[in-house]
């Protein structure tokens, strides 16, 4: 194992070196543990873990013995070293959501996708920084402080998935798993290189997952390829009576591996609507050169045979503003949530409101703070929840219109800010360029996908979104674009 690359490893490859006796997961686990001790706890010190598995050793040798007494895996993803984002209940680790003042909280139970990981031969090797709560696109914690950006450590690596993007990419887990209300999978791979995917929600139970806007809220996975995406994906949907969200799972009714069909000539003839008005203004220098990268990616996707055809959505910013539903639902969400834990060290957002502990930097918890006690009470809620079935239409019917297998835009209109910037209070949650809510919002699916790179060395996503429960084609087309692009590279300071 001495001689053996773990960088950019992936879940095919790992796999093969079990079973020729190359490694064991026992070689793996320790190279992934000293990695994190040298890049994420001293060298760079990226401060995207928060909490090591203490017993990710055992649990190595366990799936060692399992292959050498059987010559089988435990299942698809049989030593595959999983970084799960810390706001995700895991019963062998203290889980803090972000929270200072949810320090050494310890879950009763893992939550319904962690067991359905440990179920497929995951090992659940560290889990990841997030902004309190998850209420931030940008990567600071009160728990754990600021995560860099691996790309330029100046830099932020998005949020509210920071540390699983962060670790993913520096390479210290093999795959990750964030969670996505309004983007928080999708704009920190963008930021990070990474791919990262918003299912239809409902296809991934959230029994054990601290919410922010309950109906929106999903896991998803944060891996270096669509085909690691893909199969970490597999483990992770299906109906799950802990949460009646999940019956989306029975309507998709999707069978086998979303691998399956994943085929590089995917591109050829599709219709991809390039969703102009998503874009950020040339006028503004980032924004021009995001726009050339994602235009650049783009030529190469028609270069393969995909069809570009220009669209808009009307009215895009007054929908997005329309639907957003944190200042109604979080609080009364959140609340729900650490009351129904009995051990839960802080019971109530009222109480961390009234101890500081928080991050100050957190501009929507702090105005979460000030929500309603129930969503009902907000004067505009019903007209704002029933906006978002307009929205979902208005979306929907320019695909069916115009014919289209997708539509396409920049992930994120800007590119990643410094820390400084963020700091400073530069930018603030609720009109930060993203254009990740479109897909939030109507509760379509959606993938970023690294475009390329600045002349700085920051990255840039493009984000593809297709029809509720259409993921078949979300990986399909989107493996096709990663192939027409190859962008995808380490850190080079690593």
């Amino acid at each position: 194992m001495k001689d053996f690359e773990i960088e950019e490893l992936t879940i095919t490859d790992m796999q093969a070196h079990l079973k020729n006796g190359s490694i064991t997961v026992r070689s793996l686990v320790e190279a992934y543990l000293e990695r994190i001790e040298a890049i994420d706890k001293s060298g760079p010190t990226l401060n995207s873990i928060i909490t090591i598995n203490p017993i990710a050793l055992e649990e190595a040798d366990r799936l060692d013995a399992h292959f050498a007494k059987t010559g089988e895996f435990v299942g698809a993803l049989h030593g595959v070293p999983v970084l799960v984002k810390d706001q995700i209940e895991t019963k062998d680790m203290m889980t803090t959501f972000g929270s200072i003042a949810q320090d050494g909280y310890q879950p009763e139970d893992d939550a319904t996708v962690v067991k359905k990981m440990k179920a497929a031969g995951a090992i659940i090797l560290a889990k990841t920084a997030l902004p309190d709560f998850a209420t931030s696109w940008f990567g600071f914690c009160s728990k754990q402080g600021e995560t860099k950006n691996p790309y330029v450590l100046s830099h932020d690596p998005g949020g509210s998935s920071s540390g699983t993007a962060a670790s993913i990419a520096a390479n210290l887990g093999l795959v990750g798993v964030g969670e996505d209300t309004g983007g928080s999978i999708r704009l920190p791979s963008s930021f990070s290189n990474l791919v990262g995917v918003r299912v239809t929600p409902g296809l991934i139970s959230r029994d054990g997952t601290s919410p922010l806007v309950v109906f929106q809220d999903t896991a998803g996975p944060m891996a270096r390829t669509v085909t690691d995406a893909a199969l970490l994906l597999d483990a992770m949907v299906g109906y799950d009576p802990a949460d009646e969200y999940t019956t989306a799972a029975c309507i998709a009714n999707h069978k086998g591996s979303y691998a399956d069909g994943l085929d590089a000539n995917s591109l050829n003839g599709a219709r991809l609507g390039v969703i102009r008005n998503a874009y950020g203004s040339n006028d503004n220098t980032e924004s021009a050169e995001v726009n050339h990268i994602v235009d650049s990616a783009l030529e190469n996707a028609k270069s393969a045979g995909a069809i570009l055809v220009d669209v808009e959505i009307p009215d895009m910013m007054e929908h997005i503003t329309e639907t957003s539903l944190y200042g109604s639902h979080s609080r009364h969400d959140i609340n729900q949530f650490l009351a129904s834990r009995e051990d839960m060290p802080t019971k109530s957002l009222e109480e961390i409101k009234e101890n500081g502990t928080y991050h100050p930097v957190l501009d929507l918890l702090i105005d979460i703070f000030e929500g309603p006690v129930n969503p009902e009470d907000e004067p505009d809620y019903f007209r704002k929840l029933a906006a978002r079935d307009h929205f979902q239409r208005l979306v929907a019917g320019i695909v069916a219109k115009n014919n289209l297998d997708a539509l396409v835009f920049p992930c994120v209109q800007v590119l990643p800010p410094s820390k400084q910037d963020v700091r400073d209070g530069k930018h603030q949650v609720l009109t930060f360029p993203t254009n990740t809510l479109i897909a939030s919002q109507t509760w379509m699916p959606s993938i970023c996908l690294p475009a390329g790179f600045s002349e700085s060395g920051l990255p840039v996503g493009m984000e593809l979104i297709v029809l509720p429960y259409h993921e078949p084609d979300l990986f399909r087309l989107g493996y096709a674009f990663e192939q027409a692009n190859n962008v995808r590279r380490k850190p080079e300071y690593l």
